[in-house]
């Protein structure tokens, strides 16, 4: 690698208000190396991605590119001088189709100077063969998972041919099998010389793919080291100020009587499902992406349409098809997607917080509002969300804090039954701990507790029992204790259904 960086950013400082964002912040980046950006939610990453991508501007401080300064103001001069980014959140039109979204801002024309139609399909094909990705161009973006809408966007980057990649928890909606794509396509971007900065909180994945890490706290620079210099606890002590111990550490618990119970629970493309969890008791819904574990959940919380089956609570049915009933029959859920169908962004977090359980703080219609905020308050402590957040818009928040006060609400709510899709996609290694310790009070006061996850260490290690789903069914139940990746990953893929069947067959 040639001695001056492809980028260096020198002493960046940015304000918002009263608040300094980040304090004199440095970091650089060599042709062909992945260079990890780690740190906390509300570590100052994303503010110093977006003073990269031209998004925000900085008070203090350079940008520097092959030994230049550069100025960014905008998405456009970030684009012209070979800066792509992929955000986490995903930035996509979804009424839009595949094709038009990998074309926009692009669009290809004819010599009359209409829309160029096939050119922008052929293309389309292009850029989706390009990361593998086999996806219908012509598919509304909406109608995909969004795993296949991130692949999208990393499609769109990467036909971009930036210089500087920025990777903003990539992986967060992928399943294993779109992950080792990506994979394999950073390894071929870092052979072709471009530089990657990856923003991730998934320790193992960082160690797998990054060269070098740099560290930010509460806004600024920590410090920056070699992969085989560090260790993953010396990561996260300087990320957090301390050593964290064993995330999925819990002491066992004990399971009482049966609080939801489905029973031959059918939908679009899902089903029959029949399983149930108990009072005290975390069960975790492992399958690979469009298994159908997310459309469970919404079958059960009454957000899709139920085609057959039952959902009992308590003993008692609840009404198919009616989220407020699911609601007021004692169950609560956080979903996979957050900001479009878990928070309201524009409004505070008081009203995030407290929607679900107004009905509790009224009397003939009128809402007692000193109630409701002390309320409000008392679960942002528990979360350790800042108290002065109370009446801040839900968008100005970290996506670890988003997820607190999707969180909150449910706690507010005093839900029986918890569903969480997801629960700590996007959030730093200190939220997750925090997320976690939650999960075990909740269980330990009786709750029921239903989770989704990806991230299958988190699924095995803060779990009672697991649920392995593919093809719309459960495949597989097993203990948490006695489980490992490879088997819940056999069972996710069908593979061992296969190597039952060989042995079957060789043993007649």
């Amino acid at each position: 690698m040639a001695d001056e960086p492809l980028l260096r950013i020198e002493d960046v400082t940015k304000r918002f208000g009263a608040t300094l964002a980040l304090n004199h912040v440095r970091f650089d980046l060599r042709a062909g190396e992945v260079h990890a950006l780690m740190g906390e939610n509300g570590a100052g990453k994303s503010t110093l991605m977006k003073i990269l991508s031209g998004t925000i501007g900085r008070d203090g401080g350079a940008i520097v590119m092959d030994g230049r300064p550069v100025e960014i103001r905008t998405p456009l001069d970030a684009r012209a001088h070979g800066i792509a980014i992929i955000h986490q959140e995903l930035n996509t039109v979804p009424y839009m189709t595949v094709a038009e979204n990998l074309s926009l801002g692009r669009e290809p024309k004819t010599r009359f100077g209409l829309l160029d139609r096939r050119r922008v399909q052929r293309e389309a094909r292009e850029k989706l063969a390009r990361i593998g990705a086999e996806i219908d161009p012509d598919r509304p973006l909406g109608s995909l998972s969004v795993g296949m809408q991130q692949m999208v966007e990393i499609a769109r980057a990467v036909s971009e041919e930036a210089r500087v990649l920025v990777l903003d928890e990539p992986t967060a909606a992928l399943s294993r099998a779109e992950a080792l794509q990506l994979y394999q396509l950073i390894g071929q971007m870092r052979a072709g010389g471009v530089g990657l900065i990856y923003i991730s909180h998934r320790m193992e994945e960082v160690w797998q793919l990054a060269d070098r890490v740099t560290v930010l706290r509460d806004g600024a620079y920590v410090g920056t080291g070699a992969m085989g210099d560090l260790t993953p606890e010396d990561v996260v002590r300087m990320m957090v100020g301390r050593a964290m111990g064993d995330l999925y550490d819990h002491a066992p618990r004990r399971a009482g009587a049966t609080v939801l119970e489905i029973g031959a629970l059918s939908g679009d493309r899902v089903g029959p499902v029949s399983f149930s969890v108990r009072a005290g008791e975390v069960v975790a819904m492992a399958g690979l992406i469009g298994s159908g574990r997310t459309e469970v959940a919404r079958l059960i919380f009454g957000a899709d349409r139920r085609a057959g089956g039952t959902v009992r609570v308590g003993g008692r049915e609840s009404r198919p098809g009616d989220p407020f009933a699911a609601i007021a029959d004692g169950i609560g859920m956080v979903p996979e997607d957050r900001k479009d169908q878990g928070l309201f962004l524009d409004h505070p977090v008081e009203a995030n917080i407290a929607i679900s359980s107004l009905d509790r703080f009224s009397t003939a219609g009128i809402v007692r509002t000193a109630e409701v905020r002390a309320a409000v308050l008392g679960q942002m402590q528990r979360l350790h969300l800042r108290r002065n957040a109370v009446d801040l818009a839900v968008r100005a928040l970290s996506g670890g804090n988003q997820q607190k006060a999707a969180l909150a609400r449910w706690l507010m709510r005093d839900s029986e039954v918890l569903i969480l899709d997801e629960p700590t996609r996007g959030v730093d290694i200190g939220a997750k701990r925090e997320i976690y310790e939650l999960i075990d009070e909740l269980a330990r006061a009786g709750k029921a507790v239903l989770v989704i996850s990806s991230d299958l260490p988190e699924a095995i290690g803060i779990s009672d029992r697991l649920l392995i789903m593919r093809e719309g069914r459960i495949v597989h139940a097993m203990d948490s204790g006695r489980a490992t990746e490879e088997a819940v990953m056999a069972h996710a893929t069908g593979t061992a259904t296969r190597r039952a069947d060989a042995t079957h067959g060789a043993e007649a």
